[in-house]
């Protein structure tokens, strides 16, 4: 088969949304809803955050960090569906699918750190109590979210060019919603066996890190909350890990059954639905689930209404009672 050189003009064609017109506008309303709905909720909960000097600690740092992550991670998805979408036209510049690719791997990398250091941050709070406040100092916290950020758009990186250095069969049509690396793999003209390898070692490490960080921290924490007498000390504390247990799951979840999983089970249609659930769906359900559970959070935020609600009853009265 012809092969074509791998230049700033070729261009790889999407075909992840439906060709049945219905169905293109159930998908884009969609992904229009889920998307509006991530960016409002997670830039919500990094304001309340802000304005809420309770909420100054550690844990609702990388909270932030995690929520301006999603709203990141969905945009470097879910704004290209739409565009393809509106004007009926999927193609994208290769400039265009390494970049899109190569920060939505960053993105999904450091949301696996921020999370393990989450995790950390609640095995300090529940196991090491008196040392919490040198443990995660705002100096460590800083550094362990720089590292983590730097980490994952290395190992980006280093994905994404390796990628590109493979040749592609000359009809570049790419069966998913965006830029990934395993579609990628299918339409290779290359041997793809050295690139599956490092693609998994490389994947593995960052998921396995992370994935085994957060279980130690959590396994320590359980053997302390069992160790407290009282049923309701255990429930106290234990409560404040929930949120964080039920993104951890979804997440990781996710991610493991996408790259993990053997070769022989492998389906694109099946990774296609993963990787929505992942970019799309996860990052509009994490604010929710923290903000769902989090009485501080709550009570920011209906404080905050009701400073905007009653002036506006009040001016809506007086201009009824004037008339």
């Amino acid at each position: 088969m012809e092969l074509l050189n791998d230049s700033s003009s070729s261009r790889f064609i999407l075909l992840g949304l439906s060709s049945i017109p219905y169905l293109e506008v159930i998908g884009f309303l969609g992904f229009l809803v889920m998307y509006l709905i991530t960016c409002l909720a997670n830039l919500l909960l990094i304001i309340v955050v802000r304005i809420n000097p309770k909420l100054q600690t550690p844990m609702y740092f990388f909270l932030t960090n995690l929520s301006f992550i999603d709203i990141c991670f969905s945009t470097t998805v879910v704004p290209k569906i739409l565009t393809n979408t509106l004007t009926e036209d999927s193609s994208i510049s290769l400039l265009e699918c390494a970049v899109q690719m190569c920060f939505h791997l960053a993105f999904g990398s450091t949301e696996c750190f921020i999370l393990a250091i989450m995790a950390y941050d609640r095995f300090a709070a529940i196991c090491r109590p008196l040392h919490y406040n040198t443990i995660m100092s705002r100096t460590m916290c800083m550094g362990m979210a720089a590292t983590s950020w730097t980490l994952s758009f290395i190992n980006s990186i280093i994905r994404v060019i390796y990628t590109f250095q493979m040749s592609f069969c000359r009809s570049h049509q790419v069966n998913h919603f965006f830029c990934e690396v395993p579609p990628f793999l299918k339409i290779s003209c290359s041997d793809t066996w050295l690139h599956e390898v490092s693609m998994y070692i490389l994947a593995g490490i960052a998921v396995s890190l992370s994935f085994f960080l957060t279980l130690i921290s959590y396994i320590h924490i359980l053997s302390t909350i069992f160790k407290i007498s009282s049923a309701e000390g255990r429930y106290r504390a234990l409560s404040t890990c929930g949120s964080h247990i039920t993104v951890v799951t979804i997440y990781y979840g996710t991610i493991m059954i996408l790259y993990l999983r053997p070769k022989s089970h492998s389906s694109l249609d099946i990774d296609k639905s993963i990787s929505l659930l992942y970019s799309a769906v996860t990052p509009m359900l994490n604010p929710i689930i923290y903000s769902v559970r989090n009485k501080d959070v709550k009570g920011t935020i209906r404080r905050n209404l009701l400073k905007v609600i009653k002036p506006k009853l009040f001016l809506e009265k007086y201009y009824k009672d004037g008339r």
